[in-house]
């Protein structure tokens, strides 16, 4: 049998079938979970700002344009919610964990090169937790969730000159800050 679509799946819980919510959980918990790690920096932070980002989306689905993916707006309200947790109280820069899924699945197979890969995966890491939030904002959202430059000035309230900007800066201190290390 096939598993309902997400578009049916909101009409259901709109019509009252809370279990239905559930559903939705269950399919977006990694994915939202991993986009609150990346703006975190801190599991317990990240788990708690997954399960508001839950409940917003809850409240709010009633405003939901089910002609729309229902992946891709969950996510960008999860980054806004971690984006807005970082306007209103400043974090430290941690120590970060194996704990979220390396973009595009590559594998390393040598033990050396599976070590270089982790350390090069943590530097990354830690260089985008160091970003200022909205720099770190467009990086989540443009190369993490894939959304176009419209998407993410829409998402963030920008004009598109200001999305585009980000993005060059931010991407321009990530290189800084990750090939700093790095033989020429």
């Amino acid at each position: 049998m096939q598993e309902p679509s997400d578009r049916a799946l909101v009409l259901r819980v709109r019509r009252g079938e809370e279990q239905a919510f559930g559903e939705l959980v269950r399919r977006y918990q990694s994915s939202v979970f991993n986009v609150c790690y990346r703006f975190m920096g801190e599991r317990h932070a990240a788990e708690d700002m997954a399960q508001e980002a839950f409940l917003r989306a809850y409240q709010k689905l009633e405003h939901f344009d089910v002609s729309r993916p229902f992946g891709p707006w969950l996510r960008t309200l999860a980054a806004n919610l971690c984006l807005n947790q970082h306007q209103r109280k400043r974090l430290t820069s941690v120590a970060l964990d194996e704990e979220f899924d390396r973009p595009g699945g590559a594998r390393a197979h040598g033990l050396e090169e599976r070590q270089q890969q982790a350390e090069r995966d943590a530097q990354v890491r830690a260089a985008i937790l160091s970003l200022p939030p909205h720099y770190r904002a467009v990086i989540e959202l443009r190369h993490f969730q894939e959304l176009s430059y419209a998407e993410i000035g829409q998402a963030l309230d920008l004009p598109m000159s200001d999305v585009k900007s980000h993005l060059f800066r931010a991407r321009k201190l990530l290189a800084q800050r990750v090939g700093s290390d790095e033989p020429n």
